[in-house]
């Protein structure tokens, strides 16, 4: 018997406890994140927001949202973390979700979602044409670093550790990894 494609009504339908997205007619339900994980996701929004949104302490330009809701083609994902040059978006969405991809997106791995975000998500984010996409690893304490070249992602670095780092497309402020684990 074949399965009918799930829709957003069945997205709708999932516990407030979950975090429901939709890739090739596929629902997928993911538990909310536990500490790492958010310590991370929070930590990363803060370092971000400052200078690349509010445009403190580095050139500004930019709409960074935590948790957006994307609607591409078929598809609806919901990324950690996204963002979007403001000559592309130049006012924030005024609904739930937007229909225009962000040209950054950020994953935080976890051990429920570490496949979806690297084997369902990314390749959506690649049709779409997200410029730079981020996994980061509280776990293994990693970032990783893409960037879409014509043939597909090109890995650009992987950072390791503490350190600071300058990572595109948010290279004009070194971020600090310490800060991403908590371990100041």
């Amino acid at each position: 018997m074949e399965r009918k494609p799930a829709t957003y009504a069945d997205l709708e339908a999932l516990p407030d406890n979950v975090i429901g997205e939709l890739i090739g007619g596929v629902l997928y339900a993911s538990p909310r994140p536990a500490g790492p994980h958010m310590t991370a996701f929070s930590h990363l929004g803060a370092e971000l927001v400052g200078p690349f949104t509010r445009g403190r302490g580095g050139p500004g330009g930019w709409f960074i949202f935590d948790e957006p809701e994307l609607h591409l083609s078929d598809d609806v994902l919901i990324p950690d973390i996204a963002g979007w040059r403001r000559e592309r978006m130049p006012e924030p969405p005024r609904g739930v979700a937007t229909t225009l991809a962000p040209d950054w997106a950020c994953e935080i791995l976890s051990p429920s979602t570490r496949g979806l975000d690297r084997k369902e998500k990314l390749p959506v984010y690649a049709r779409e044409g997200v410029r730079h996409v981020w996994l980061v690893d509280p776990k293994t304490r990693t970032l990783e670093v893409f960037r879409w070249e014509t043939t597909g992602y090109a890995l650009l670095a992987t950072y390791e550790g503490k350190g600071p780092v300058r990572a595109e497309p948010f290279e004009a402020i070194e971020l600090e990894l310490a800060f991403l684990w908590d371990d100041r």
